[in-house]
């Protein structure tokens, strides 16, 4: 294990409290006094803050530390948590009195010999929030500010948000696995408004990763702004969106949130165990079209959805999902996992300290293909090019999506012709796997916006595609 942060974890979480590997074992012993399949103890420090900038001030800020722990015991299928925002044995101890209730009893004894996990080196120890004067964070957003302002004399309103985290957490297990993580997170959003002739449309942009306010560079901002600005000056232009089936041209990096939504929730263990995933019981079967090859990555290195060690302390791990069109594994906690009788796969997530950990995303792309975007622009005699995305809803049960796309074009007789507004995208998310009929060579990540929501817990994750065309989705619009 990376000492350093084994002993940043324990000197910020158990020190002050006067915890020490003996109050683990008195708590460990306490919940294992009666008969369970395993139990863990989930120790998190976090401390966060956001500014918000508007019509060239900044106009709000927040700052908040928050910690705690979580017990959680397991037996069979049943789950006992409890939680306290308190960090000393006392606390510790009820919660674990606490989480017995679904044990039977007779209790297994001993304490396992004590182990620690050995987890990946994907970004350093930083420390945002106090990484930089507050005056430093002002001013990112103020030049911000000023090159989207610079950039067109139609932008009338510049909305800039940026905020940091910096959470230490430190996993004990009942089968003696200590491991710990020292997490940053920076994210830096922008929304700027265009107006002309009475008519005003939006562009929006972001990004960030796991690391510290230096992550946003001069030439970084200047790209943000450039880039928000571009939007919301084609969107003025745009015409509404025409409605029906047509062939559908997804553009790489963001709108893979549509593969993540419609395909890789259905992935997770849980749903896949209750029965309720489209997926269900298809390993080894062919779930989507040759050449689509679907991975979920926590290890890669500084980005927005990696973990050294995911939040039941196991490393995490590259999975292959779907390979060349076959369905090859689901997403694992531990629970899950035991249940189903296969490894974990380093994706239990959690919130906070005060949430159960459940199968979550990393970073979830598609890989690329062989083609060039444009030769699969010119293969398209009329459909749809989406760009960027905004909201949308998904059904997991069924595979159904609604999209909301936030930049679009028409493609017509092989060109990209005018923007349009008001187009979202109708399908499923297994039956449009099964329409994609050419891959682009040019595979992107998103720039690090993603936050994933499950059963009222948020998380931040990573997206990711290349270039697709996808045969037979249905476009709403508003022509």
């Amino acid at each position: 294990m990376n000492t350093e942060t084994l002993h940043i974890a324990q000197d910020m979480l158990l020190g002050p409290a006067g915890l020490d590997n003996g109050a683990l074992d008195r708590a460990f012993g306490t919940i294992l006094a009666h008969r369970a399949d395993a139990a863990d103890l989930y120790f998190q420090h976090a401390r966060s803050e956001s500014w918000s900038l508007e019509e060239g001030r900044v106009k709000a800020g927040s700052f908040s530390i928050d910690q705690g722990v979580g017990v959680r015991v397991l037996s069979g299928e049943k789950t006992a948590f409890a939680y306290s925002d308190d960090i000393n044995y006392a606390a510790l101890d009820a919660a674990a009195q606490a989480t017995r209730s679904i044990a039977a009893t007779g209790g297994q004894g001993g304490h396992p010999a004590r182990r620690q996990a050995v987890p990946h080196a994907l970004y350093a120890a930083h420390d945002p929030v106090s990484g930089m004067g507050d005056a430093e964070k002002v001013r990112i957003l103020e030049t911000l500010e000023k090159y989207a302002r610079a950039a067109d004399s139609r932008v009338s309103q510049v909305m800039g948000r940026l905020s940091g985290e910096y959470e230490v957490v430190f996993v004990a297990r009942s089968d003696g696995t200590q491991a710990a993580d020292v997490r940053p997170l920076v994210h830096l959003s922008l929304t700027v408004i265009a107006e002309q002739d009475g008519r005003r449309e939006q562009g929006h942009v972001g990004g960030g990763g796991r690391s510290d306010y230096g992550f946003f560079t001069e030439a970084l901002l200047k790209q943000y702004a450039e880039e928000a600005v571009r939007q919301a000056v084609t969107n003025l232009d745009a015409r509404p969106a025409p409605a029906g089936v047509m062939p559908v041209v997804l553009g790489p990096g963001w709108p893979g949130v549509l593969l993540h939504e419609a395909v890789g929730h259905s992935l997770e263990g849980d749903f896949n165990r209750k029965g309720s995933s489209v997926f269900t019981g298809r390993i080894g079967e062919r779930v989507a079209a040759p050449g689509v090859t679907v991975i979920d990555d926590g290890t890669l290195p500084g980005r927005r959805g990696s973990l050294n060690v995911d939040d039941e302390g196991n490393p995490t791990q590259r999975n292959v999902l779907i390979e060349d069109g076959v369905l090859k594994r689901y997403l694992q906690d531990t629970l899950n996992a035991r249940l189903m009788n296969v490894p974990v796969t380093g994706n239990g997530r959690r919130e906070s300290f005060a949430h159960i950990p459940m199968p979550r995303m990393t970073n979830t792309f598609m890989l690329g293909g062989s083609h060039k975007k444009d030769e699969i622009i010119a293969s398209v005699k009329r459909g749809l090019y989406a760009v960027n995305f905004g909201g949308g809803q998904v059904d997991t049960t069924s595979g159904k999506f609604v999209f909301a796309a936030t930049e679009a074009y028409m493609i017509e007789d092989g060109k990209i012709t005018h923007p349009v507004v008001g187009a979202t995208l109708i399908g499923n998310g297994i039956e449009a796997l099964k329409h994609v009929t050419m891959i682009g060579d040019d595979l992107e990540l998103d720039g690090g916006i993603g936050v994933c929501g499950k059963e009222g817990q948020s998380v931040p994750v990573g997206v990711g595609q290349p270039t697709l065309r996808i045969e037979g989705l249905t476009v709403g619009g508003t022509a």
